[in-house]
């Protein structure tokens, strides 16, 4: 066989190759998460959320924050010089290949162009947070990584009534479940701040956040979330007697977030 012919099937090889890898939803993380090399672990998901909050400076947010940025702060952590890639690397692995997303940084479009900062609204990173939090940890596959909260606890919500697939994320009623380290607790913002757990499933958008349990005593939750206040921080969430974030009779306890549901997370290993 020629030379020519030999570079040419070298190329065919290597396109095949580069259009498999494409074409995984996983192609974007590395092997040990894909695999993943261990049992998905509470323990990890909550040392990663705890490793990332330190990455940020160790913020405590416990004022009315929300995920909404303000239009003119006096600095914007996640434009920042080693902020903007964080959230960059937060997008790449949270979101599986081919999601328009994936691509994003703290201040870049798809297309690596900067955005304004009067529209970092439209690039809110904290379901994709949450997201390369799970897939880091070792929930494979089965984790429905996406870059909105609401489409994750909607998947949440069918696996927990109707048997749909996505087992690794229950939701749960805050009226009767108390979270543990591990789950997810979620509160709607803007247009959806005042929706119940009864809204559920939406089966489309609606604006949310989504924060990590890290520590529980029996008054309070200790969370970690993406994009409050421009960066990674940990807020203080109070609970009922019997460690719920809602009373019996529906009225939340927490006078900051309408905390509407907690996603239980199957950890396969604690």
């Amino acid at each position: 066989m020629s030379t020519a012919a030999l570079r040419r099937l070298g190329l065919v090889a290597i396109l095949a190759a580069l259009a498999g890898c494409a074409a995984r939803p996983d192609a974007h993380a590395p092997p040990f998460a894909n695999k993943p090399y261990a049992a998905f672990s509470r323990g990890a998901a909550i040392r990663i959320a705890e490793g990332e909050w330190r990455y940020w400076g160790s913020p405590v947010i416990d004022g009315p924050a929300d995920d909404e940025p303000v239009l003119s702060p006096p600095a914007l952590q996640e434009r920042d010089n080693a902020g903007w890639q964080e959230v960059g690397l937060y997008w790449w692995i949270g979101m599986n290949a081919g999601h328009p997303e994936d691509r994003w940084t703290g201040k870049h479009d798809a297309a690596g162009r900067v955005f304004p900062r009067a529209v970092n609204g439209s690039y809110a990173w904290s379901a994709a947070f949450i997201s390369y939090v799970m897939r880091m940890a070792g929930a494979g596959p089965r984790f429905p990584y996406a870059a909105d909260h609401a489409r994750y606890i909607d998947a949440a919500w069918r696996a927990a009534h109707d048997g749909a697939k996505h087992p690794e994320l229950l939701a749960e009623n805050p009226e009767t479940h108390a979270p543990a380290p591990g789950d997810l607790i979620c509160a709607g913002r803007a247009s959806a701040a005042h929706i119940t757990y009864a809204d559920l499933p939406t089966r489309g958008y609606f604006p949310a956040h989504c924060a990590i349990v890290v520590a529980a005593t029996p008054s309070e939750l200790s969370v970690i979330g993406g994009n409050v206040d421009n960066t990674v921080a940990l807020t203080h969430v109070p609970l009922t007697a019997s460690g719920t974030l809602l009373h019996r009779d529906g009225t939340i306890v927490d006078p900051r977030y309408d905390w509407f549901v907690v996603l239980r997370v199957l950890y396969r290993r604690d």
